[in-house]
């Protein structure tokens, strides 16, 4: 059910909930985007709002119960999917966009995208999708 955001001087904005079915489609495609990214396992856990190890594993393993998944880490993985489609419009060559996130970047002031993004806050995650959406022309 979608629940409504105020906004002042504004009609409340509706933001439909993620589904089960939809997390559970987003942590498949996470940890197929973990491995091109090459994270490790603390920081593939960091970018999904660091849940217990043992909780990952199981994620990782397919053993998902998705109600149990929160908003939190729903919010991130739909953030962490408009990162890479935005890598994948900006760069033709899969490989160019996962290295491009190591890279230093003066919008970043000199660290890299992923370093940004392992800070771990939501905020993180805005910001490098923000930058690469502003990059491909927006919306």
């Amino acid at each position: 059910m979608a629940k409504p955001v105020p906004v002042p001087g504004s009609a409340p904005l509706v933001r439909p909930e993620i589904s089960d079915a939809e997390t559970l489609a987003m942590l498949r495609a996470f940890f197929n985007l973990a491995e091109h990214w090459q994270l490790n396992d603390r920081e593939g856990r960091i970018l999904v709002g660091d849940p217990a190890a043992r909780t990952y594993a199981r994620w990782k393993t397919g053993q998902v119960e998705p109600s149990r998944i929160s908003r939190d880490t729903r919010e991130r993985l739909s953030m962490l999917m408009g990162i890479h489609t935005s890598l994948r419009h900006l760069f033709r060559e899969p490989l160019r966009g996962y290295e491009w996130l190591r890279r230093p970047n003066q919008a970043f002031s000199g660290a890299s995208a992923l370093d940004r993004l392992l800070a771990g806050s939501i905020p993180d995650l805005v910001a490098v999708r923000a930058y690469l959406d502003a990059e491909r022309g927006g919306w």
